[in-house]
């Protein structure tokens, strides 16, 4: 079929005016204007209208599992302290709850234009179903801990597999998350370096957080060093930064996502590039916890790919006096609102195309070309060709049409 916008935004070519993509199966074979490419496709089409038709959207690190923790959790004087909330929280969670928050998360996306995410998993029981009942992309990173189990790393890593491994065949793909470099021991980090290797699979940890963390690692002080030493051995800290520390166990390589890497040390930034990694940046949890301004400009001089995630609505502010909902175009200008320096088309890059690529999806996902995956979103505006990217960065709301691999997933108005 022939798809007609106002506009369409390829985002790795330019906006065209008065565009057209075509779709064969679930993939884009052309994109170009629609006088021209109707003149070679003379089957069916369908006009979106005075729309502005761009790729899915792609979600780079969230947590649909807390989508219902919205709103439940009291503005934490410490990341420490948001820690023990999110735990004592999820404590008193049934199987039932968890399934429930991450459909709605899973819904809250779709509704949002996004096509591709990559979620960190927290609850077993009834995964396969859970991905199987979204037509979302979804990359599911299995969740690793080991301190307060105290479980040995082989036996971690082995259970994993086993789940891992059980997953039927969906769209997206599957990875390993451990967790952090302070909630995990150095053997479990080597483990898993070493799985993901064998088995080609992503990885992806949070790193670089919080300053506590960065204090914990660097000095061996702050807030975090004096609540875990008391759960953890501490002998691996105090010797460099939370990233040098992920890269002494093998951790960095270009299948893995450093979330947040908020607070670097000198060289960080080159270590990042050298290996490969890409960093995702989470603009409306990073403002929720007050934290330094993100070093974008550093990581990217030095060659690193940053995209966006969403992480989780527990630690996402209201927004003008509405629920927080899981946004990528919320993400987009959050983060606009903290570095004015990057144009909008950029910003879009980073929630789209960037993202693509920290997954391994170049040319399938985040852009519109030919071969690339025909995930596709409308959203009801008419801007300018000149202002089109201003106007998919400020836009609010649900998309008014979603296609995931050819698919209408939300079909456009009649």
């Amino acid at each position: 079929m022939l798809l007609r916008a106002r506009i369409v935004v390829p985002v790795t070519a330019p906006p065209v005016e008065d565009g057209a993509v075509a779709v064969s199966g679930d993939r884009v074979t052309a994109v170009g204007r629609w006088k021209d490419l109707r003149s070679v496709h003379p089957g069916p089409f369908i006009d979106l209208g005075e729309v502005v038709l761009l790729p899915g959207l792609v979600n780079a690190h969230c947590h649909l599992d807390y989508t219902n923790l919205s709103g439940q959790l009291a503005s934490p004087r410490s990341f420490p302290d948001w820690i023990k909330a999110i735990l004592a929280a999820k404590s008193g969670w049934t199987p039932e709850d968890f399934r429930t928050s991450w459909l709605e998360g899973a819904s809250q996306l779709l509704a949002s234009g996004c096509t591709t995410v990559a979620n960190i998993e927290s609850m077993a029981d009834g995964l396969a179903q859970r991905r199987a009942a979204t037509p979302l992309r979804v990359f599911s990173f299995w969740e690793m801990t080991g301190v307060k189990s105290r479980r040995p790393a082989g036996e971690i890593v082995a259970d994993a597999t086993r789940l891992l491994d059980a997953l039927p065949p969906a769209p997206g793909g599957i990875g390993l998350s451990p967790h952090a470099p302070y909630s995990t021991l150095p053997d479990l980090l080597e483990a898993s370096a070493a799985l993901a290797q064998a088995r080609h699979w992503w990885t992806a940890t949070h790193v670089a957080e919080s300053e506590s963390e960065f204090e914990m690692f660097m000095f061996r002080r702050g807030p975090m060093f004096d609540w875990l030493q008391r759960e953890r051995d501490c002998a691996d800290c105090g010797d460099g930064s939370p990233i040098q520390h992920l890269a002494r166990h093998g951790l960095l390589s270009p299948r893995f996502l450093a979330i947040h890497a908020n607070y670097l040390w000198q060289g960080d930034a080159p270590l990042l590039a050298a290996r490969g990694a890409s960093v995702v940046h989470c603009p409306q949890s990073h403002a929720y916890f007050g934290h330094r301004r993100f070093p974008r400009e550093e990581l990217e001089s030095a060659g690193v790919n940053v995209c966006f995630g969403t992480d989780s609505l527990a630690s996402t502010r209201s927004r003008k006096g509405q629920p927080a909902t899981l946004s990528m175009f919320d993400e987009m200008q959050a983060f606009r609102a903290r570095d004015t320096a990057l144009e909008p088309g950029g910003i879009l890059a980073r929630a789209t195309v960037n993202g693509a690529r920290a997954l391994g999806l170049q040319g399938k996902a985040g852009e519109l070309s030919p071969g690339s995956w025909a995930d596709a979103v409308a959203i009801p505006d008419s801007p300018s060709l000149a202002e089109v990217n201003e106007a998919v960065v400020g836009h609010a709301g649900c998309v008014s049409a979603s296609m995931i691999g050819g698919s209408w997933v939300i079909p456009p108005p009649a």
